[in-house]
């Protein structure tokens, strides 16, 4: 049984939002145009929830910083053109939205502007009292946006319950000091998220509002 919190932090893509065929279909156009060799769907898929850098560093580790930068800057053009038309919400988001009490707000490793474009053509804005993205900090697994997220909300880590999929959610929650929960059905390994103990674990975002007044 999951209590109800004060504070809701949400995790987007791999949480709310199934959006990996958009993000890979996009990194992979990258790679096209750099002619890289083949790179399976399941390696791109488990970077995502980290930031882009990682991901393009460790398939060009000899590119310079100014290179690594241009791949980005592509991948963002190419994410952007696909107009998210390959992405799904998860079962059960908007009913849980509706039906959670407290505040809510999103903590991503995408920039807020893009957050907030796929948040209202999703018909996501309207539950959340904040969007915070990440912007000119460090991403997760570092604790920045979840800290941000909280300060912008009036919130303390004792009152947030951060909701994920990856073990850089997980990992984030921990240092900022907020309850962790770890959604079974987005993109990370369940033996990497188990790693940091979630406070609890849910196969349904449902499972959140259960005992919610």
């Amino acid at each position: 049984m999951i209590p109800p919190f004060p504070v809701y932090l949400f995790d987007l893509d791999g949480t709310l939002l199934d959006s990996a065929e958009d993000i890979c279909g996009a990194v992979r156009q990258v790679l096209d145009a750099a002619d890289c060799g083949p790179v399976s769907y399941e390696f791109l898929k488990s970077y995502i929830g980290r930031h882009l850098l990682d991901l393009f560093t460790d398939i060009f580790p000899r590119y310079t910083p100014e290179r690594i930068d241009a791949l980005i800057q592509q991948y963002r053009t190419f994410y952007a053109a696909r107009g998210h038309t390959l992405t799904r919400m998860y079962p059960g988001v908007t009913e849980t939205l509706e039906a959670l009490g407290g505040r809510k707000a999103i903590a991503t490793t995408k920039g807020t502007p893009t957050t907030r474009l796929i948040l209202e053509q999703f018909g996501l804005s309207r539950y959340f009292d904040h969007v915070q993205g990440t912007d000119g900090f460090p991403c997760k697994p570092a604790p920045d946006v979840i800290l941000n997220a909280l300060s912008a909300l009036g919130g303390k880590p004792e009152d947030c319950l951060m909701v994920g999929d990856s073990a850089a959610d997980m990992e984030a929650g921990r240092r900022a000091g907020v309850k962790i929960c770890a959604v079974r059905y987005g993109y990370g390994k369940l033996a990497d998220l188990a790693r940091f103990e979630p406070d609890y674990w849910v196969e349904d975002l449902r499972e959140l509002c259960s005992t919610s007044p």
